[in-house]
Parts: structure tokens; C-alpha cells; sequence
């Protein structure tokens, strides 16, 4: 018993963490745009955070771990509406004894909303609302679950040998299809391409963007040491070591990389590199030496700057770098578990299969909602509320109040 509750503990400190991610996420996304649209940022992350709970309790989580039965095909299962705890969900028997019933379904809750989260970004400053809304709402609570079932849940990827410790792929890729969807789907901000060519759009708080990747990489220790599922020792001290020197990895090399390209030292690459490196790990983290974290993080770093190139070329705006940072990275970081993993039964041609899987999956259902929505509602807001910011037109408020003396 005394075990389980330390086990438990660390767990529930866990998803404590990975919930303050929410706030990381929150304060980059609003540091990297313009301070016009910072009430809709927040209000989307909030709106992420609440709806993306509920919809895990009301069915996500039982169609996430929907105990898929023997000799199934391992691809669709529910195992009902609502989250009523088993009969060993408090004891020692349930998870190995790594944790409650409970606190199984609160951790898994945190990694869900994460997905929507990702889009968010990607789509900031000309998305109407109500659209991305009714978005997170089908993707948050039927695609994300379902894809989360193929590997988490002992779906088919699984039974095939398929890895990801923490969700390079089931978490970062699946929000970046999306994504990349979105920002395909939707067109680019007005001023970003002149002449073919992109334009530096820049965001209006570069020091809140840079504490909200410091509050990334904090978060980080909760996603990818509460994945080690208990408080095992060796397991979680590992983990926390790989993740924190692929994080470093990334953004030194970003910013390296950057400086040879451009002739700058750019902050902001600095930082997507940091978070590059982190999503890079996050698929082996605990299958990793420190060495392989080091080469792990480093490639996913200069991945970055020539990602963030490559996504301007193809005149696709993404306003924090989304795309470069969880999709490209993030199946970089799921096949490095091929290449480096201390577990030989980890192979570079399961892991290529995996991602391949997700993307197809994310990349049909996210273009059928958001193609559905567009040809419907429509997703783009006019020309006026974008000049002008979405805070005003969509919210009817402004996020920094202008205070002025009276001059007596």
C-alpha cells in the first residue's frame, strides 16, 4: 500500500505539471503574435483545457483504453460512457500498482487537450471562433482517442511492436496533421507574403513567449516522467535526464544553426529549438542513453530553422512555428526510437509504419472537419476583424487596458 501511494503521489505531481503546460502553451502563443488577438488566444486555450476534460470524461477515455478484446482487430473500441472505477481501481492490483483508477484518467486528460492546443497556434490570428471551437470539440473528443487507442490502448500499432513512450507521434503529431491541415485549408494572415516572398510578422511580447517555454520544459518532466507510469527510480531519474539534455541539445543547436544561416542570434529560434528538442525525445526518452538523447536533440534542433524555412517556402503561415516544432519533429523524434533505442525489438520500419498510420488517420479526418466547416460556416474571419483583431471584433474586449492620467 505504502508503495502505491508514492507511486500515486508522483503521478498526480505529474499531471499537475503537465496541466501547468497549459499555461506554456498559453503565454508562447500570445508572446509570438500581435496584442490585438491575445483575448482569443487565451480564450481558445481555456476553451481547450475545460471542453477537452469533460469530452475525456464523458467518452474519450473509455475509447482511448477501450480493453480491446483477443483476436480483435485492435483499430475501434468503447467500453461505455462515463468513467466508473472497476472494482480493483483504488488497489494495488489496478496498473501494476502504479496508480489509481482515478489518477490514471486525470493524467491521460491533461495529454488530450494538448492536441487541440497545437492547432491553436498554428491557426492564431485569423480562425473565427466558433469553428475552431466545434474543431476541438470532434478532434479532441473522437480522433484523438481513437488514434490514442492504436498504441496506449493495445490497439493494432501496439500488438505490432509500434513505440512511443510519451507522444511524439500520439500527442505532437497528431495535433500537428492537424495542423498543417488547418493552416493549408485556411490561407495565410494578411502582410505575411509579399511578392511570393515572406514577411517577419512579429510577435508583440517575446519575453512572455520565451517564460512560456520555460514553463514547457518544466511541464516536460510531468509528461515524459509521469509516462514512465509509477515512481520507479531508475526509470524516472533516466527519463527526467534525457529529456532535460535533448531539450538543451535542440535549442543550442537551433540557435547555432540559425547564426550560420542568418547572421542573427534569433530568440525565437532558440526557443522553438528547446521545444523541438523535447518533442524529439518524447517518443524514447526512456529507452535513450544521454548520448543518444545529446545527437537525439541536436538533429531535432537544426531541424527546426530549416523547418521554419521550409514551411515559409511552401507559403504556409504559422505564426509560433507549430508545424516545424511538433509534426516535423515529432516524427523525427518517433522513428529516432529505431535508430537509438537501447531495445532491439524496436525497428526503424515499425516505427516509419506507425507514423505513417497517424498521418493518414489525422491528415483525412482533420481535412473533413475543417473542409466541412470552411465549406459551411466558414472558417477565415473577414478582412476588417482581422486588421483590426479578433479580440475586439470576436470578444468585445482588450487584453491590455489603456490606463491614462487626467491631466489636472
Amino acid at each position: 500500500m505504502e508503495l502505491l501511494t508514492t507511486n500515486n503521489v508522483w503521478m498526480m505531481i505529474c499531471t499537475a505539471l503537465v496541466f501547468f503546460m497549459h499555461t506554456g502553451f498559453a503565454f508562447l502563443e500570445i508572446g509570438l503574435t500581435r496584442q490585438k488577438n491575445t483575448i482569443n488566444i487565451l480564450f481558445k486555450n481555456i476553451f481547450i483545457i475545460t471542453v477537452g476534460l469533460l469530452l475525456y470524461y464523458i467518452a474519450g477515455f473509455n475509447m482511448m483504453y477501450p480493453g480491446f478484446a483477443e483476436g480483435s482487430s485492435g483499430f475501434f473500441g468503447f467500453a461505455g460512457f462515463g468513467i466508473d472505477a472497476p472494482a480493483n481501481g483504488m488497489t494495488a492490483e489496478y496498473a501494476d500498482g502504479g496508480y489509481t483508477w482515478w489518477t490514471d484518467f486525470l493524467f491521460q486528460g491533461m495529454f488530450a487537450a494538448t492536441a487541440a492546443t497545437i492547432v491553436s497556434g498554428a491557426v492564431a490570428e485569423r480562425m473565427k471562433i466558433g469553428p475552431f471551437m466545434i474543431f476541438t470539440i470532434i478532434y479532441v473528443g473522437l480522433v484523438y482517442p481513437i488514434a490514442g487507442s492504436w498504441k496506449w490502448g493495445g490497439g493494432f500499432l501496439d500488438q505490432m511492436g509500434f513505440y512511443d513512450f510519451a507522444g511524439s507521434t500520439l500527442v505532437h503529431s497528431v495535433g500537428g496533421w492537424a495542423a498543417l491541415v488547418a493552416v493549408w485549408l485556411l490561407g495565410s494572415r494578411i502582410g505575411k507574403f509579399k511578392n511570393g516572398k515572406p514577411q517577419a510578422i512579429p510577435g508583440h511580447n517575446i519575453p512572455l513567449a520565451t517564460a512560456g517555454v520555460l514553463i514547457l520544459w518544466l511541464g516536460w518532466f510531468g509528461f515524459n516522467g509521469g509516462s514512465v507510469l509509477s515512481a520507479d527510480p531508475e526509470l524516472t531519474s533516466l527519463t527526467l535526464v534525457t529529456t532535460c539534455l535533448a531539450a538543451a541539445a535542440g535549442g543550442v543547436t537551433a540557435a547555432l544553426v540559425s547564426f550560420l544561416k542568418y547572421k542573427n542570434l534569433d530568440l525565437t529560434m532558440f526557443l522553438n529549438g528547446i521545444l523541438g528538442g523535447l518533442v524529439g525525445i518524447t517518443a524514447g526518452a526512456d529507452v535513450m542513453t544521454p548520448e543518444s538523447a545529446i545527437i537525439i536533440g541536436a538533429i531535432a534542433g537544426a531541424i527546426i530553422v530549416f523547418a521554419v524555412a521550409f514551411v515559409d517556402a511552401i507559403k504556409l503561415d504559422d505564426p509560433v512555428g507549430a508545424i516545424a516544432v511538433h509534426l516535423i519533429c515529432g516524427i523525427w523524434g518517433t522513428l529516432a526510437v529505431g535508430i537509438f533505442s537501447t531495445n532491439p525489438e524496436h525497428t526503424f520500419l515499425i516505427q516509419l509504419t506507425g507514423v505513417a498510420c497517424y498521418a493518414a488517420f489525422c491528415i483525412v479526418t482533420s481535412f473533413l472537419i475543417i473542409f466541412t466547416l470552411k465549406k459551411t460556416v466558414g472558417i477565415r474571419v473577414s478582412e476588417k476583424e482581422e486588421l483590426e483583431g479578433l479580440d475586439a471584433h470576436e470578444h468585445g474586449m482588450s487584453a491590455y487596458s489603456d490606463f491614462r492620467l487626467n491631466d489636472h
